[in-house]
């Protein structure tokens, strides 16, 4: 949601303290990207729904099952969980 000229991400998943799923990392790569190249937009706040934290990280118990069953989603998800904290890191505009 774009407020002023900030963007406002929430991650939504309080019970598992916001732990990303693949969807998610994809989500928020797409919105990062885009907001990069929005003029309008000068800021991001990422926040994490309830009180217990921002997020856990990566959905652990989703790439330990993925791993047993010895199929590729946990790969994938890593690849792309990558790619989305290097976009992070050289992320051009105020990123809180």
């Amino acid at each position: 949601e774009t407020r002023g000229h900030c963007l406002h991400i929430t991650l939504n998943r309080p019970r598992a303290i916001n732990a990303l799923t693949h969807a998610m990392v994809r989500l928020l790569d797409g919105a990062l990207a885009g907001a990069e190249q929005d003029e309008t937009v000068t800021s991001v706040v990422l926040a994490g729904a309830g009180d217990r934290g921002l997020c856990a990280g990566g959905d652990i118990r989703a790439l330990h099952d993925d791993t047993r069953a010895g199929g590729r989603a946990s790969l994938e998800f890593w690849r792309d969980e990558y790619r989305l904290n290097a976009r992070i890191a050289r992320f051009p505009k105020p990123y809180v």
